[in-house]
């Protein structure tokens, strides 16, 4: 009875496991393929900030300005976050699978 028990508690195990395994590899696909968007965990949010018009500032100010229309235009606002979702979701998914791996080779150990 007591193997019996053993058997079917490392096939469950080897079963979630490989199913952990897939499910992270296939939302690891839709993600990197862009059919589904990448857990938001990382977000930008805009701030408008108004600086003073003064004479000898207003130069300045405009030229803050130029230099961050200039940079919005080669960066997007939204890259950064997008690399870090992108970054966490990839660890996430490593650990996953990592776990995965751990009961899959626990139930493979109570087969013998």
């Amino acid at each position: 009875m007591a193997l019996r028990l053993q058997k079917f508690t490392g096939w469950v195990l080897l079963l979630v496991g490989v199913a952990i395994i897939f499910w992270s590899l296939s939302s690891s696909y839709n993600i990197f393929t862009a059919k589904t968007k990448a857990p938001e965990i990382f977000k930008i949010e805009k701030k408008e900030t108004v600086l003073p018009q003064k004479e000898p500032r207003n130069l300045q100010a405009q030229m803050e300005e130029m230099i961050s229309k200039q940079l919005k235009g080669l960066i997007p606002i939204q890259t950064l976050p997008t690399l870090l979702n992108l970054i966490s979701w990839s660890i996430f998914a490593g650990i996953l699978i990592f776990a995965g791996a751990q009961l899959a080779h626990i139930g493979i150990k109570l087969l013998k």
